[in-house]
């Protein structure tokens, strides 16, 4: 259904079977394919394709130029029926491609709310993107990767499938990414080794010197102490009683498949 109260181009292609809601603006030459639904207050630029099945919250905001929803750049997938789910108030700039899951993969594709997704962002199947992160120009994720929240990912980051980046991280102008990254960690390089925390993004987060104190103790145990990321762990286990913030820590690490950046 389209609502009457929707703005959008006579130029534009939009399927009757399309599901937009009120307040939606559809700009001139953009494509709107069935199973693809657009919630209230989003804005769609010129030159937009959408396919679906694709769920966009509300208040959202695409660019001219991304591809929204396309098929998972798989071999093995052949055709079956997998979801973009996009959530509320984030913003697309030019060129992103996002794409849907596979079936193999869970079958979704999953970005949550107040993202900031910047020129060239490519977005890989079954992908999950959590909330209030940013993505500089041309960082690209492949298939499988899960970005937790408040991460920050400079331009021209690569991360490598089935990597999990943890809350609060933040990667280098060109990082290579090919192992999970710890919370609060900043990463650098190809391949990318840890630089410290990311001290400057937990400050305006709210983390009193205190708690970054505390983290940073945590990320010298891990990283400056010298020992197995098992005895590590265990030491991060004590810290944790004291330090709630370093639990999430504790936990990331306890459930890397791929090991961490190190």
């Amino acid at each position: 259904m389209i609502d009457p109260n929707a703005v959008i181009d006579p130029r534009a292609v939009v399927d009757p079977n399309a599901d937009i809601a009120a307040g939606v603006e559809i700009g001139p030459f953009s494509v709107i394919g069935p199973d693809v639904k657009i919630g209230p207050d989003c804005r769609i630029g010129p030159h937009v394709v959408i396919r679906g099945p694709t769920v966009i919250g509300r208040e959202n905001r695409i660019y001219q130029f991304s591809s929204i929803g396309d098929d998972p750049q798989d071999k093995k997938y052949a055709g079956e029926r997998t979801l973009l789910e996009i959530g509320d108030r984030n913003l697309f700039r030019e060129h992103c491609t996002i794409n849907r899951g596979t079936e193999q993969g869970g079958g979704v594709t999953r970005i949550g709310s107040d993202n900031w997704i910047m020129v060239g962002v490519h977005i890989a199947h079954d992908c999950i993107v959590g909330n209030n992160t940013i993505f500089a120009n041309n960082a690209a994720l492949a298939g499988h990767v899960r970005v937790d929240d408040f991460v920050i990912l400079g331009g021209y980051s690569l991360v490598h499938q089935f990597c999990i980046l943890g809350a609060h991280c933040f990667t280098a102008m060109g990082s290579v990414i090919p192992k999970d990254v710890p919370p609060y960690v900043m990463v650098s390089g190809h391949m990318a080794q840890p630089y410290g925390l990311n001290s400057e993004g937990l400050r305006r987060r709210g983390f009193d010197s205190e708690t970054r104190q505390a983290i940073m103790r945590a990320y010298k145990v891990i990283y400056k102490s010298g020992l197995t990321l098992p005895v590590a762990i265990e030491r991060l286990e004590d810290m944790a009683r004291e330090v709630s913030e370093i639990e999430l820590l504790l936990n990331f690490l306890k459930e890397s498949k791929r090991g961490i950046v190190r």
